[in-house]
């Protein structure tokens, strides 16, 4: 009996998450990408796959609980394969309370975690302690158990070596064979723009810096806007901007310094550490805000998955799935706004 045959334009975490699953399953996959493996926004340095707001519910937000409940054994998957560590850990997230209005909304959101993530992960309220804390005025902290972290570069190069430990291709140059996927990032937004009479989507600059932190075991934090994520590497990256205008897409400036200054506010410590890299890249980000899956708007018979922006990681494992259960099996089982045609 043939193989289904796949090639997935984009070595992305998109990209490469949905040829990994369609490997598993027995089709012969190729990954093309001319810029190599995570040459993009997913290439970067920070990592945390957090869940949003555990209140007025909608689809994104259970396709995302979905994902990040997925997540250990995604990963745990990959690294068996490709005998490279992803950098995955779930180990929760700390968010300073500010005043008391939010105290009562992050009781209120307690209750309704119970009540939509049942047991599978907590949102609790708790006294803040330790140099490990971002500074609270309250004295009060949100603690999910939900969050999780992992290293984007090394992530797509674990999922890139578990590919081509299963019969697969990793190429920079090469022919399309099967079933076509388009996951080429900000790019590929950009050239369905060009065929559509507004725009599809946009790229947006991120900056991050890695300081060399040993907090491997310790929670993410998130406050003033910036996820600070310890990784099992013994570095902690901070980021991120988000810039809908620039001239430079991989330089950083004086909005990183920014970044790294509010960062050492509120966690004095990390104002002792060693920088060890500055990163730039750009996100791409569908014009719905949603990720955008299924059939190719433009193109005959192919299909895209794009727009992760700044959740891609955390989405995903669920993301492989449902563009496999598509690709190989013809069921459409992405939600209405994701569906790509509700996204232009």
């Amino acid at each position: 009996m043939s193989r289904a045959e796949v090639t997935v334009l984009g070595a992305g975490a998109f990209g490469l998450s949905v040829a990994w699953e369609c490997a598993k399953r027995g089709a012969r996959v190729r990954v093309i990408d001319p810029k190599g493996v995570a040459a993009g926004a997913s290439g970067g340095i920070v990592g945390a796959l957090a869940p949003h707001t555990p209140e007025q519910w909608n689809d994104k937000k259970q396709f995302q609980l979905e994902s990040l409940l997925m997540a250990g054994r995604f990963w745990s998957e990959v690294e068996t394969a490709s005998g490279l560590e992803a950098g995955y850990g779930r180990l929760g997230r700390i968010q300073p309370v500010l005043d008391a209005a939010g105290l009562a909304l992050a009781e209120r959101r307690a209750l309704s975690a119970h009540e939509l993530w049942g047991n599978a992960a907590e949102w609790r309220v708790e006294q803040a302690s330790g140099e490990w804390c971002p500074t609270s005025p309250t004295g009060k902290v949100i603690f999910d158990t939900l969050s999780a972290r992992l290293h984007p570069r090394q992530a797509c190069l674990a999922l890139a070596a578990a590919i081509e430990a299963r019969g697969g291709e990793v190429l920079r140059v090469g022919a399309a064979r099967g079933a076509v996927v388009h996951a080429t990032g900000y790019e590929g937004l950009e050239e369905m723009t060009a065929q559509h009479t507004r725009q599809v989507g946009n790229g947006v600059k991120g900056q991050a810096v890695l300081l060399e932190h040993d907090a491997r075991d310790l929670p993410q934090l998130y406050f003033d806007g910036l996820h600070v994520v310890p990784h099992a590497d013994g570095t902690v990256a901070i980021g991120s901007t988000s810039e809908r205008y620039f001239e430079a897409p991989a330089s950083t400036d004086e909005q990183l310094d920014d970044v790294l200054a509010r960062a050492v506010a509120g966690v004095p410590l990390l104002g002792r550490a060693k920088i060890v890299a500055r990163w730039a890249g750009v996100r791409p980000r569908a014009r719905s805000r949603a990720p955008m899956l299924g059939v190719h708007p433009f193109e005959e018979g192919a299909f895209v998955a794009n727009g992760g922006f700044k959740i891609g990681f955390g989405v995903a494992p669920k993301v492989a799935e449902v563009m496999a259960d598509l690709v190989l099996d013809g069921i459409n089982r992405i939600p209405p706004e994701f569906q790509a045609e509700r996204c232009l």
